[in-house]
């Protein structure tokens, strides 16, 4: 997982995944892409870069140095301010992806130049060795089983989300393109011994999500294995390869799974059908007898549950009863010795070790943050590799050593000229709503006595959930003055599917009071100024700030939207067509008249007249979630009122910013933008 908060992580352009894995498939699309195929020396060709546009926006230009950018409204940068900032904008993080069989190299995720790019470590804290060499960002990889110099991974094109197969000989330097070019492929998984790999994609019709198998020797001669209507997506091989377990996807609280034969592509169900619940994650025993579930289908909160497949009958049996927490990652060893897993304490990961036939659960040490990827060596289950950032610090690699109970570091990231003890710590903090509901959050407080302004940073999703990761641009606010609150408002994911279910369809409209009781709850903190407040956010956290400028004009004097939705039915006829039904399955469906009506009522495009705030604006011209029509329609309506309001397009970006030249750019015009209103006396933003 892509560990940075909303400010940067959408901006960075990553996308929630409900099912821990790489590209999450019920919020993503695009349009195509093409493969690019390696040259001789190793590296991937630069890609071309996506033909600009015509913004519809009035005004648009391009931004000096940044020809992939168009601005209208922006004033230039000063140069003191960019230095600043500047000093925020080095921090990378390593994200892990897989581990070598023998444990003696893994596969990360890291940016050292212009975006994203597969690398490996080969002993830790070892150097990085690039292994892929382009433009556009790589979104998920993975070693053979048996061969570590051969890697498979995910790339697309512009933003467009329509992710590509590749396969990597890394003694050639030499990547294949796999899949057909244009459709979208999303989470890939190959089996134990490396001879198949199976992966989702739209290729039969471009709305539906099917599963394709293939032989690792000859991946272009793949096949069906699973079809249907809707969304379905491979996740783990059975130990002898046979086997495959995939899931329907429905919605983040709505999934069923599959265990399918691999030979005669025989499916069977292993989920009740009469009930409704979550398919977070599945892996197979060891001795591919049972099957380990994470679910929310028989409790409020995802538990880790065994399936055992001789007994079709037998009910799940829990295995984490006493743990009061979400479960949200998995790995099992293969040798059967032991599972690992982490769940979400109130947004900070603990680990735990399972034993498959005592039952005995036992904690893990490591450091106190949010993990990510957890990854067995198929060839030693005393040796867990695990991805852990904290608010102090950028995602990172670490070693679990379980004989010796050693905890041994493989990356260290960098974080520019920042002093990580200088750093803040956010506190948790809770608020009621109207209706008496507890709101969690996390507040970054000033140091030193004043009162302060307030950025309230919405996440997106809705189902995310604001954790303590390393986020630049609250460490960044909070030394200059700023005071950043975090809210996890009704919707958001970590507190059981109760919690999550409550701005379901027509239910959102009474989502939008928490927005109020937010900012209660900032005018009631003595250290706070309710009089300088500015929203921010991005995709869904985008939609929560338009809307905090349209439905609480009068406590609202700043708002910055990336990626957001202004108007709820427009977004969902306009989303890509792949994802429009999972979508609805959250927002509601716009073609019922009662839904549609509540969906009108709550989108911000319809109340710009009243929004007072200054308004920043920054979209992805290919995204393929959230159209650029949501953000230049409520431009065009809000300065059809006289508001100022900036914007930026950016022509080689999707649902977010993923390249480092426009994502700095944007953050430093962020900075400017919020400096400006949010001063003592300040009313716009203006671009003199």
């Amino acid at each position: 997982m892509r560990i940075l908060a909303l400010a940067l992580a959408l901006l960075a352009g990553s996308p929630p995944e409900p099912l821990s894995a790489a590209p999450a498939a019920p919020l993503a699309g695009g349009a195509p892409g093409p493969g690019a195929l390696a040259s001789p020396s190793g590296t991937l060709p630069r890609e071309a870069a996506s033909p600009p546009r015509p913004a519809t926006a009035p005004e648009m230009r391009s931004v000096p140095g940044h020809p992939s950018l168009l601005a209208s409204g922006i004033p230039e940068v000063p140069p003191a301010l960019a230095e600043r900032v500047g000093r925020y904008l080095e921090a990378r993080s390593a994200r892990l992806l897989d581990v070598s069989a023998a444990g003696d190299a893994i596969l990360v995720a890291t940016r050292f130049g212009e975006s994203t790019q597969l690398h490996v470590v080969d002993q830790p804290l070892g150097s990085r060795t690039q292994i892929t060499f382009g433009r556009e960002p790589v979104a998920q990889g993975a070693f053979h089983p048996l061969d570590p110099m051969v890697v498979f991974y995910l790339k697309d094109q512009g933003g467009s989300e329509n992710f590509q197969l590749y396969r990597l000989d890394r003694r050639s330097g030499r990547s294949e393109l796999l899949t057909d070019g244009k459709s979208r492929h999303d989470r890939f998984v190959l089996s134990p011994d490396g001879s198949r790999i199976a992966w989702s994609g739209t290729d039969r019709n471009g709305r539906d999500t099917d599963v394709y198998l293939a032989g690792t020797a000859c991946p272009k001669e793949a096949k069906i294995l699973v079809q249907g209507e809707g969304t379905f997506e491979p996740l783990d091989f059975s130990s002898d390869g046979r086997h495959l377990l995939v899931v329907k996807f429905r919605s983040v609280s709505d999934a069923d799974l599959l265990l399918v034969d691999a030979e005669s592509g025989e499916e069977r169900l292993l989920t009740p059908s009469e009930e409704k619940g979550s398919v977070r994650d599945a892996r197979f025993s060891a001795d591919g007898k049972a099957v380990f579930l994470v679910s929310n289908r028989n409790s409020d909160l995802d538990e880790l549950y065994r399936l055992d497949l001789s007994d079709p009958k037998a009910p799940p049996r829990p295995l984490t009863p006493t743990i009061r927490w979400e479960v949200e990652g998995l790995s099992v060893a293969r040798d059967g010795s032991r599972l690992a897993l982490t769940v979400n304490a109130d947004g900070v990961s603990r680990l735990y070790f399972l034993e498959p036939k005592s039952g005995k659960l036992e904690p893990g040490n490591v450091p106190a943050g949010v993990a990510g990827a957890l990854r067995f060596p198929s060839r030693n289950g005393g040796s867990l590799f695990l991805g852990l950032g904290t608010a102090r610090g950028p995602g990172d690699v670490w070693q679990v050593d379980l004989k010796g109970r050693k905890l041994v570091r493989w990356t260290r990231s960098e974080i520019g000229e920042l002093d990580p003890a200088a750093l803040a710590e956010p506190a948790l903090v809770h608020y009621p709503a109207k209706d008496g509901l507890q709101i969690p959050a996390l507040l970054y407080r000033p140091k030193g006595v004043g009162r302060w302004p307030v950025v309230i940073v919405w996440h997106g999703g809705p189902e995310a959930q604001q954790r303590p990761t390393f986020d630049p641009l609250s460490q960044m606010l909070a030394e200059a003055g700023v005071a950043v609150l975090l809210p996890n408002v009704r919707g958001s994911s970590g507190y059981g599917k109760a919690y999550l279910a409550m701005d379901d369809g027509p239910k959102r409209e009474q989502a939008l009071g928490d927005i109020g009781a937010t900012l209660d709850f900032v005018a009631a903190q003595p250290d706070l100024d309710p009089s300088r407040v500015a929203a921010y956010g991005a995709s869904y956290g985008g939609y929560l700030a338009l809307a905090s400028a349209a439905f609480y004009p009068e406590r609202i004097r700043a708002a910055v939207d990336l990626v957001g939705i202004s108007r709820i039915p427009t977004f969902l006829e306009a989303t890509a067509a792949y994802r429009r039904d999972l979508r609805r399955a959250e927002y509601g469906d716009e073609r019922d008249p009662e839904v549609r009506a509540v969906q009108e009522r709550i989108s911000p495009l319809h109340r710009a007249g009243d929004i007072r705030a200054a308004l920043y604006v920054v979209h992805g011209a290919n995204d393929p979630r959230v159209p650029r029509s949501e953000a230049e329609q409520i431009v065009s309506a809000v300065r059809e009122k006289g508001r100022e309001v900036w914007y930026l397009l950016a022509l080689d970006e999707g649902h977010g910013l993923q390249k480092k030249e426009n994502r700095d750019h944007a953050l430093r015009t962020a900075v400017l933008f919020l400096e400006r209103t949010l001063a003592p006396g300040a009313g716009t933003a203006s671009s003199d």
